[in-house]
């Protein structure tokens, strides 16, 4: 069933291209080349991992039992598995080597999969925020489609799958604020500051969107890729509180945090949409950005602990049970330089 409420004109008219509300994040010539100005100065001690990430490796007999509590599984950047009411959900699924159009280059995976992937099982519904590709993978699509009753996605995202040959029945389109039911969760659409595109030609042409995901069991909040702005709080009011917040937190820069948060403006977005337990997604996976790699935690775990917040940072593959998660530990500074870690303590 599609339940559609009061929401913001994302298009002037038939046609146009998708916008933001609050700002019009545009790539002047002069911003283009400050940023690439910044990545040819840039020095960092640390883009990559020097060492395997620890990664806990999913069993196929877990991911098999559908009879256990709300859980949800960190995959690698923004895929996350969710298990709600005995239903798997799959956000933002990317399994490929590379975040690229071309599989000999660009962005190389940090680590492995945490599974098998003949082992996943069905998943219920594959929750997309936008087309990027560090986002939305072809192949990884291709891959999964066997297994994938619903494709829930903003407007337009689904072009892209039925262009690839995924069934047109399997696909659900909805604007900012619509809703979606699947058995019983419900998908609803949010606003989000980014923008869209997969080449030179269809800049904004697809919308973007964040999720609010509901079960019996739990309420989920997923944010895609967003810059921080009002939209959270009134999500927070809308739609909140959420016993769990899966918050974009990496892959930025003050060069263009208009629609990439950097890692306080995360924590505040978590606080504003009225979250209980934050897992800063969108790291450690891919280098993105000019940041060292375990910036983005540890930059979100200070701000976490000055405001008060609870923050769980799993490791990849690791079970977080929604309605009691465990503490978890920093398990990125065991990868840090004994001096990075001792001016961190400092901080």
């Amino acid at each position: 069933m599609l339940v559609s409420t009061s929401q913001f004109s994302t298009r002037a008219a038939q046609g146009e291209k998708f916008r933001n509300t609050e700002i019009e994040y545009r790539n002047p010539p002069g911003k283009i080349l400050e940023v690439i100005r910044a990545y040819y100065r840039a020095e960092r001690a640390a883009p990559v991992p020097e060492r395997p990430l620890p990664l806990r490796f999913i069993p196929a007999a877990e991911l098999a039992d559908t009879a256990g509590p709300a859980t949800v599984y960190r995959l690698g950047h923004s895929s996350v598995l969710m298990r709600l009411d005995g239903q798997y959900v799959l956000t933002d699924p990317v399994f490929s080597e590379r975040a690229s159009p071309l599989q000999w280059m660009g962005p190389r995976r940090f680590h492995p999969l945490p599974f098998a992937l003949e082992a996943l099982p069905k998943i219920a519904t594959v929750v997309l925020s936008h087309d990027h590709y560090d986002h939305l993978d072809k192949a990884s699509i291709l891959a999964l489609d066997h297994k994938v009753e619903r494709y829930v996605a903003p407007l337009k995202v689904g072009d892209h799958l039925r262009r690839w040959g995924v069934a047109a029945d399997k696909i659900t389109e909805l604007d900012w604020w619509q809703s979606v039911s699947v058995g019983s969760l419900t998908f609803t659409a949010t606003p989000a500051q980014h923008f869209s595109g997969r080449g030179l030609s269809d800049r904004d042409k697809t919308l973007w969107a964040g999720w609010a995901v509901e079960s019996r069991e739990a309420k989920i909040f997923f944010s895609g890729d967003s810059g921080y702005f009002g939209g959270f709080r009134e999500i927070g009011e809308r739609l909140g509180p959420f016993d769990l917040t899966l918050i974009e937190t990496g892959a930025y820069n003050a060069l263009w945090s208009e629609i990439h948060m950097l890692p306080e403006q995360s924590v505040q977005a978590h606080i504003d949409l009225r979250g209980e337990v934050m897992l800063p997604i969108h790291n450690s996976t891919f280098d993105l950005a000019l940041h060292d790699w375990f910036e983005p935690l540890e930059r979100a775990s200070v701000a976490a602990e000055r405001h008060g917040v609870r923050l769980v940072t799993p490791m990849i593959g690791a079970p977080l049970q929604v309605d009691a998660p465990a503490e978890t530990r920093a398990w990125w500074r065991d990868l840090m330089s004994p001096v990075r870690v001792q001016l961190t303590a400092g901080n």
